[in-house]
């Protein structure tokens, strides 16, 4: 059973995705909330698989809420899946930089929507790499290290093939075409990556993304 805490500040859109979870075998919603204060403070309490974000709501943002629930939360630590209206936004790429695992237009079917919470859940990508890699290369030039809390991460903490499959992830190359790219099997890949992610502190494949443009690992249009 899939438990879903759903986040979003207009009623009836936060109903709408109540009760589709509801009605759907293998999910129970653990919660639902108006706010990102009121997300951080369920999340904690009702500790779910993942949480449903709205990204723009009055007071505590999702971009915040997000941060907060990650830093806050007890291993397991939930799947973040954003809510948004434009695929290329601002906020988007802020709640990636701050660990979300992938994001999700309002307007996708009820389908999409049961499939994407199953696939953040297991730990899947959620899109193409290459969709993360047009959202990243929209705004990662507008940022920098500098901007990243404290220290950046240091990638020399990482081999040469952890390096190499961080860069080829971040091309937008999937783990399957890494693989084939290396010379090694898709397991292999997935391996390289959970160790990386986990010397650099990251939460999510998409946060190691954005990590490796903001370092300068992989330039927009490279």
């Amino acid at each position: 059973m899939t438990r879903v805490l759903v986040v979003d500040d207009q009623f009836l859109i936060r109903a709408g995705l109540v009760g589709l979870l509801n009605a759907a075998p293998g999910f129970e919603v653990a919660g639902e909330a108006g706010d990102g204060q009121e997300a951080v403070r369920l999340a904690a309490e009702t500790r779910p698989d993942v949480v449903l974000m709205d990204i723009r709501m009055p007071g505590m943002n999702g971009i915040e809420a997000t941060e907060r629930i990650l830093a806050e939360a007890a291993d397991p630590v939930p799947r973040v899946l954003i809510l948004t209206t434009f695929d290329l936004d601002e906020y988007v790429y802020g709640a990636l930089r701050a660990g979300a695992s992938g994001f999700l237009l309002k307007d996708s079917g009820p389908e999409r929507l049961l499939a994407a919470v199953r696939a953040v859940e297991g730990g899947d990508a959620l899109f193409a790499p290459s969709v993360t890699r047009r959202l990243v290369e929209a705004f990662a030039s507008r940022r920098g290290t500098a901007e990243r809390d404290g220290s950046p991460p240091d990638l020399a903490a990482l081999t040469s093939r952890e390096l190499e499959v961080l860069t080829l992830t971040a091309r937008g190359l999937s783990n399957l075409e890494i693989a084939d790219r290396l010379y090694i099997s898709e397991a292999t890949v997935k391996t390289h990556l959970n160790r990386t992610m986990s010397k650099l502190d990251l939460d999510s494949r998409a946060q190691a993304v954005v990590l490796a443009y903001e370092t300068g690992l992989v330039r927009p249009g490279g």
